[in-house]
């Protein structure tokens, strides 16, 4: 199959395209989000859920729009603006809270929420943009959102997202293909925020925290999305933190990642250089990441 063209990882054929230039012809009236979800449903283009890629789909015909391969309908209305649907929710809570000022022994058990999609998903929000100094940022794709409390106080918030798709130290760690890591990119999770709120002064509650959401987090994901993950990564900015918490948790120390933007063709680094830290999730993540695709 002689492929045309390439749009997030996906070889798209010179057969493909002209699928597509049929549809749009045979459906001369339609918009170009029916479009995208008729092209769905044509090509079986799924989320592990059962969701279709719609927005995957419409954003390869956009693609293919304006490289001139294929003559879309003109725009009938224009989405709304992202940063505005996603505004920082306003803030529920005080700014402090009782001070829990103690060991972890004398802390007690934690309660450890997945709020994603439900009611105390704002209060996660709101705790975010309030203490966390990088704010709040909806995130886009899959992803969950913790909240973690002890003796009936939230003391942290933990978001994870869809992994980065091409992280070389990573990609070298787990030794998988680029046909594999297209497969099974969705069976990792990104940690891309980590509060402890100021009024929890536990010590050793971090590297704790982590350890009981990563005893839970596959169960999670397979509830909300019908895969498990394998595989768990972050970054961290070693001008601002030393890791210690990670390293706590036995997560493992990759190296520095290539300080370049997802988008970026060049090689010069565009953006500052962080610290990549992974944590399997089982003793065969290797395995079980490296199937489903050829080399």
């Amino acid at each position: 199959m002689q492929s045309k063209f390439a749009h997030r990882g996906r070889n798209v054929s010179l057969a493909e395209i002209e699928f597509i230039r049929q549809l749009i012809a045979a459906h001369p009236h339609l918009s170009r989000r029916r479009l995208s979800a008729k092209l769905c449903a044509a090509w079986n283009w799924v989320q592990p859920n059962g969701v279709p890629r719609d927005m995957v789909a419409r954003s390869l015909m956009l693609e293919l729009h304006r490289a001139g391969h294929i003559q879309l309908p003109a725009k009938r209305m224009s989405p709304p603006n992202n940063a505005a649907r996603h505004r920082a929710p306003a803030l529920e809570l005080p700014l402090e809270a009782r001070p829990l000022d103690c060991s972890l022994a004398r802390l007690g058990p934690l309660e450890i929420r997945q709020v994603r999609r439900t009611p105390a998903e704002k209060l996660f929000g709101s705790l975010m943009e309030g203490h966390h100094y990088l704010a709040y940022t909806q995130p886009v794709g899959e992803h969950l959102k913790y909240l973690i409390y002890a003796q009936g106080t939230p003391i942290a918030c933990l978001a994870w997202s869809s992994a980065p798709r091409h992280l070389g130290p990573r990609d070298r760690f787990i030794g998988w293909s680029a046909a594999q890591r297209r497969a099974n990119i969705h069976l990792l999770a990104y940690n891309t925020r980590f509060l402890i709120l100021p009024w929890a002064k536990v010590p050793n509650l971090a590297s704790h925290m982590l350890a009981q959401v990563g005893g839970r987090i596959a169960a999670d994901w397979q509830e909300l999305y019908h895969h498990p993950v394998h595989l768990l990564e972050t970054f961290i900015e070693p001008d601002r933190f030393r890791g210690t918490c990670y390293r706590a948790a036995n997560w493992i120390y990759l190296g520095l990642t290539a300080g370049l933007g997802k988008d970026s063709r060049s090689p010069v680094p565009n953006r500052s250089f962080k610290q990549l830290w992974v944590y399997p999730l089982r003793r065969d993540f290797r395995r079980q990441l490296c199937g489903g695709g050829h080399g």
